[in-house]
């Protein structure tokens, strides 16, 4: 494929193609990405968001990387859905440090319809501070998904973690179909996409590309694709797996940057492990968003003092706070 056409959007990569941006020198696929990058999105702007556990643990998924989940011991104690009021005065601090976005994190595999009433409160809620709203809570269901959508959500993040062929080593308590069809359902209600995957859990340089080719040829790009590099928990399966190399991280970012241009590309979990430079050369590929604060749902990430510090150093921004309107509901 031509270059001239890095800009166009596309949901029809082949493996090959995808194989050949990974194998392409490290400088050419920067520099291409890099490309990309600034045709869509002003280069030196990161989108901050802040991400909350409302309910943390005892989660009966399986997921081999997660410290939530009821069936391995972490030491992490368990904590009922937060009230309204709680989650509420979180988003008014993260809003009034510079976030845009606030993110919430349910340990459920789906949310119990007796739970929608306090989760309807808190979209709204937040979205009355002028934050755009994110939420994370599992597989929906069809009725789920219209309150979500009636309430205002305005992102809903269910990611696809891995490829295809390498899921049912990570995950069994739910295929990977079940995922996608809830993506489907978010898209058909019209609120925005967030779906990515997790680097460092095993997986092949192929298991990376088709991640990768899935979610660049998905019915509509999602509108903000986190790239997470495995956190590892004692007590989980993965704990003391190999971790990837930091440049081949950056290339999974500078791909997910040219198969997806218009897409936000979020340097997600994982930072507190990443050196300053490696984190530099994210951006450089084509990041821009991250998590904000000390702390993910469970796990440490960069505190504010240090992304402040990081970002003076490269000249970059926070991008303003202005909330964005919401998909149009698919039809037909």
């Amino acid at each position: 494929m031509s270059r001239d056409n890095d800009t166009a959007i596309r949901h029809d990569w082949t493996a090959s193609e995808v194989q050949a941006l990974f194998d392409a020198p490290f400088n050419d696929l920067i520099f291409r990405a890099q490309a990309v990058h600034r045709a869509h999105f002003d280069p030196n702007e990161i989108q901050v968001s802040t991400l909350l556990s409302i309910k943390t643990g005892a989660c009966p998924e399986d997921c081999k990387y997660c410290p939530q989940s009821v069936r391995y011991n972490t030491g992490l104690e368990r904590e009922p859905l937060m009230d309204v009021d709680a989650v509420l005065s979180a988003a008014r601090e993260a809003r009034d440090a510079g976030a845009t976005r606030f993110c919430m994190g349910a340990a459920w595999r789906s949310p119990k319809d007796r739970d929608m009433p306090k989760v309807e409160a808190m979209i709204r809620g937040v979205r009355e501070m002028g934050l755009e709203t994110c939420m994370t809570l599992g597989m929906l269901s069809d009725d789920q998904t219209r309150r979500l959508s009636e309430a205002g959500l305005d992102y809903y993040n269910h990611n696809l973690d891995t490829s295809e062929a390498f899921y049912d080593q990570v995950i069994t308590t739910r295929t990977y179909q079940d995922r996608l069809d809830t993506l489907e359902r978010v898209r058909q209600a019209g609120m925005k996409v967030c779906c990515g995957g997790i680097i460092g859990m095993g997986e092949s340089d192929g298991d990376r590309v088709e991640l990768l080719r899935t979610l660049a040829n998905l019915p509509a790009h999602p509108q903000s694709v986190p790239i997470n590099q495995l956190i590892q928990v004692p007590g989980t399966p993965l704990d003391g797996v190999e971790a990837p190399d930091p440049l081949d991280f950056v290339r999974c970012i500078a791909v997910a940057r040219i198969l997806m241009p218009a897409s936000y590309v979020r340097l997600s979990a994982g930072r507190t492990d990443m050196s300053d430079e490696t984190q530099a050369l994210c951006f450089l590929a084509g990041a821009n968003s991250i998590f904000a604060g000390d702390r993910l749902l469970t796990t440490e990430n960069p505190g504010e003092d240090h992304d402040s510090r990081l970002m003076n150093r490269l000249g970059l921004r926070p991008e303003p706070g202005a909330a964005e309107p919401r998909a149009e509901a698919a039809t037909g």
